[in-house]
């Protein structure tokens, strides 16, 4: 009397075993080439690298209000394309002689959509 085998085949226990060892060996490759190239990378920079302020000190930002440079209009109404514009397209405008910033107007609705009256 012959008693069933948990695995009454070979491969179906070997395969298994042979692809976790299989994956393993590939993971501990990996690591290994990572750690490789790390070594080879180079080290921070030093102190002394570092950037370093100007000498008139830090840089702040400028702000100024410009003037827009208008849309040029065509004599048939057509559409013009960018590289008709001024600028060839790029954003052109001058230095506005009233340097003060534009805030909204009193009885206006801030954004569109807001729910105010707006200008009446």
């Amino acid at each position: 009397m012959t008693t069933p085998m948990a695995f009454p085949d070979l491969a179906t226990s070997v395969v298994p075993f042979v692809a976790g060892l299989v994956i393993a060996l590939a993971l501990i490759w990996a690591v290994w080439m990572g750690i490789r190239f790390r070594r080879r990378e180079p080290g921070p920079p030093d102190p002394a690298d570092q950037p370093k302020l100007p000498r008139t000190g830090a840089v702040h930002e400028v702000r100024e209000m410009r003037e827009p440079d208008e849309v040029p209009h065509t004599e048939d109404g057509s559409r013009l394309t960018p590289h008709e514009l001024n600028g060839h397209g790029s954003a052109t405008s001058r230095r506005s002689k009233d340097q003060r910033p534009r805030r909204w107007g009193r009885g206006g609705s801030g954004a569109f959509g807001s729910g105010g009256p707006g200008s009446t």
